[in-house]
């Protein structure tokens, strides 16, 4: 059985980073970015096809999650100077990028920003840029109100949090089906990252409705955007957005998926990502 490894990575500011490793350290890396809210440990129900594809996972919690210290107001684009300190650390050179709902902005940071090191990515039900131009961005989300607080800033998101809302979640019967699978591993990275209260999940979506701090334009490696066509958290016109702007973006669209079930076929993904990292 793959096991998970942790550690603290000291960034140079002194904060801290709580880092996972997982799989053959000879093997291809691959960087995980969670979700908005989970902590940072690389998904377990991909272990037996990153086994297979000879990979080795590398994640993070994101600042505030987990144990690794809060950083209120950071960019999007901070992702990139954070991976970087973690793969330092780790002595690694280049890798692959994969990212899942609010963690598909953050490996699409590492791929423009870190370029040289970037072999390929995969953005799993990510959205694109606030604003982008000829996105309607809001359209066809089952709930944005807590996006929508966030454009308006941090006052306005934290005063949502402190209010009563009674929102639906946006997930399909497919989403709660994966949900009570092998992807109830969700579950258990979202507990703990709601642990310490929501201020990095407040962090996070104000991050989104920001500018990101990068031109997703500007990536040079191939990058997989997977998204399900029932998807009512981030709609798959954000995946689409994104796979036309990137130029050498390509969009699985899963029609009957949502949020959560698209992630059924990561092990497709992770193929992909395998495939065309290892062609660069």
């Amino acid at each position: 059985m793959t096991q998970v490894h942790e550690t603290d990575v000291r960034r140079p500011d002194g904060s801290t980073l709580h880092a996972y490793t997982a799989g053959p350290e000879d093997g291809l890396p691959v960087v995980w970015h969670h979700g908005t809210p989970n902590i940072g440990p690389p998904p377990r129900p991909l272990f037996a096809e990153s086994d297979r594809l000879g990979l080795r996972w590398v994640g993070y919690d994101r600042p505030g999650y987990g144990g690794s210290t809060q950083r209120p107001d950071r960019p999007i684009g901070s992702a990139a100077a954070d991976v970087a300190a973690v793969v330092d650390a780790l002595g690694i050179d280049r890798f692959a990028v994969m990212g899942h709902s609010g963690g598909g902005p953050h490996a699409l940071a590492c791929a423009a920003l870190l370029h040289d090191r970037v072999l390929a990515a995969v953005s799993a039900s990510g959205p694109a840029p606030y604003g982008a131009p000829g996105l309607d961005w809001f359209a066809g989300m089952a709930d944005p109100a807590a996006l929508q607080a966030s454009v308006a800033g941090r006052a306005e998101r934290e005063a949502f949090d402190d209010a009563e809302h009674e929102g639906e979640p946006g997930f399909i019967a497919v989403d709660e089906q994966a949900l009570e699978g092998e992807w109830s591993w969700f579950i258990e990275v979202v507990r703990p990252a709601l642990a310490s209260g929501p201020a990095p999940m407040v962090d996070d979506d104000l991050a989104l409705a920001r500018p990101w701090g990068f031109d997703p334009a500007t990536i040079t490696a191939p990058t997989l955007f997977l998204h399900g066509g029932g998807d009512r958290i981030i709609p798959a016109s954000h995946g689409a957005w994104l796979a036309d702007l990137v130029p050498r973006g390509e969009l699985l669209l899963l029609p009957e998926d949502g949020h959560v079930s698209v992630m059924r076929a990561g092990e497709q993904a992770l193929a992909w990502l395998a495939e065309h990292a290892r062609a660069e």
